[in-house]
């Protein structure tokens, strides 16, 4: 039997060849993204398929804290919220992010762009989350911050905005004279988040004469802002990607309250795919497509090439494991979130595998990187680390029923939810704290649960 606590998760192996048939929640980035455009739309949009987390929840709270009407419908999976455009109904209130990193980098944007007076508060893992990039960026947009703590970091609080930003040098007057389109610029550094980018990009409306966003890193990761731009579109505002590195949101737009549909949350659905690969059995996610939106679905990609078959069935996407996995050298910038998931499946390959593009994650949640290796090095699998990613050569773990081994999660829900992956095919492991899934995917333990109970011929 498998005993599921608040404390810890005991795993035990699938019997036999697992044929697994489940339905994931909504993805927690849509969700969210959908969230706040429904906000800035104007008028009644009814969000389906909304995932209802930890994160999304935090992001909900926010938003009814400032006013907005939001209907909640949670056996449903459905969201009602009358939006106000670019005028948010309380200009002056305290709102907690938690530690949801969408939640806080996006009403972040949101609020300081407004011109209003807020208070932003988040939980002490947040407050070590990169916010910086961010804030430089806004403060170059001409909003003003006060620091409680440490400058640049949670918590903080928004003390207004100058009437204007920018000024218009030379080419820009010339440009006016002529007639042309000119928009002012402001630079920001991606490098440690995405997100940063999809948090000017989505609240650009508040700029009414528009603005281009410059990128000055290095990094080239950019799959959740083409979910960004997608949506954005979605909900009526025109915006364009003038060179790889310049964004431009146009002057004048705003959003066009509709009924949306939230896509499965292929990040959740990639982990019962690893088991299937991991045991040379199947597994089908109802509803994930190969034309999603979300850069997760590289993964599959990935697994394929390690020597799993995928097809398109009409429920949605099918795996086949294969009898073999071969190790593989992959660059997982653009979908970096699925690095402990591939390092858990390395551990039954062939070969080793290499996993680069992923540095970033090592200021998420948790170190990330440092994670994987500490834990994996606990189960007597040997890695190296890399400032970039690492390198899993397989091994036998060192873990049995009779001498179990505890997997710490961090407090990092894709720690908890990767490791797992180890369990369906190997005695001994116990996750500890388990409920940190609840900031993404927070039954995902007791779908594992009901999967055991199952017998698979």
């Amino acid at each position: 039997m498998i005993t599921n606590t608040d404390s810890t998760f005991k795993m035990k192996p699938f019997e036999s060849q697992p044929n697994i048939d489940v339905s994931v929640p909504g993805s927690k980035s849509i969700t969210n993204r959908a969230l706040l455009l429904a906000a800035l739309a104007e008028g009644k949009s009814v969000l389906k398929g909304v995932l209802f987390s930890d994160d999304s929840r935090v992001f909900m709270e926010a938003l009814q804290t400032l006013g907005y009407p939001v209907d909640m419908d949670e056996k449903k999976e459905e969201i009602t919220i009358i939006g106000q455009g670019s005028q948010i109904p309380k200009s002056n209130v305290s709102v907690y992010v938690g530690s949801a990193g969408t939640a806080a980098r996006f009403l972040t944007a949101m609020l300081a762009l407004s011109g209003g007076t807020y208070e932003l508060k988040s939980s002490e893992q947040m407050a070590r989350r990169p916010m910086r990039p961010l804030l430089e960026a806004l403060e170059q947009m001409g909003t003003q911050f006060e620091y409680e703590n440490e400058p640049y970091a949670f918590p903080f609080k928004i003390c207004g905005r100058k009437q204007s930003w920018g000024r218009a040098d030379c080419e820009a007057e010339k440009l006016a004279e002529s007639g042309k389109a000119y928009s002012r610029k402001v630079e920001l550094n991606i490098d440690a988040s995405s997100q940063f980018l999809s948090a000017l990009l989505l609240c650009g409306i508040f700029e009414k004469e528009g603005f281009q966003v410059v990128l000055t890193g290095k990094r080239d990761a950019k799959a959740y802002v083409k979910i960004s731009m997608k949506m954005m579109a979605d909900f009526g505002c025109k915006m364009r990607q003038l060179s790889e590195n310049v964004y431009e949101v146009l002057p004048e737009q705003t959003y066009t309250a509709r009924e949306y549909r939230i896509e499965p949350d292929v990040s959740g659905a990639c982990y019962f795919y690893a088991m299937a690969a991991i045991n040379k059995g199947k597994a089908l996610v109802h509803h994930v497509n190969f034309d999603s939106v979300q850069g997760d679905i590289q993964f599959l990609k990935v697994l394929e090439q390690m020597g799993c078959t995928l097809t398109q069935a009409e429920q949605g996407i099918l795996l086949e494991g294969a009898d073999r996995l071969h190790g593989i050298d992959v660059r997982m910038s653009d979908f970096s979130d699925q690095t402990m998931t591939l390092a858990a499946v390395a551990v039954f390959a062939d070969s080793p595998t290499r996993i680069t593009g992923v540095g970033h994650i090592r200021k998420q949640e948790s170190d990330r990187i440092r994670g994987i290796v500490t834990e994996l090095k606990r189960l007597g699998i040997r890695c190296e680390e890399e400032e970039d990613g690492l390198t899993i050569y397989p091994g036998r773990v060192l873990a049995s029923k009779e001498h179990p081994v505890v997997i710490e999660t961090y407090d990092d829900h894709r720690m908890a939810m990767a490791f797992a992956v180890i369990g369906t095919r190997v005695s001994g492991i116990v996750i500890d704290n388990p409920m940190c899934c609840r900031k993404t995917f927070e039954n995902y333990f007791e779908i594992l649960s009901a999967l055991f109970l199952r017998k698979f011929s």
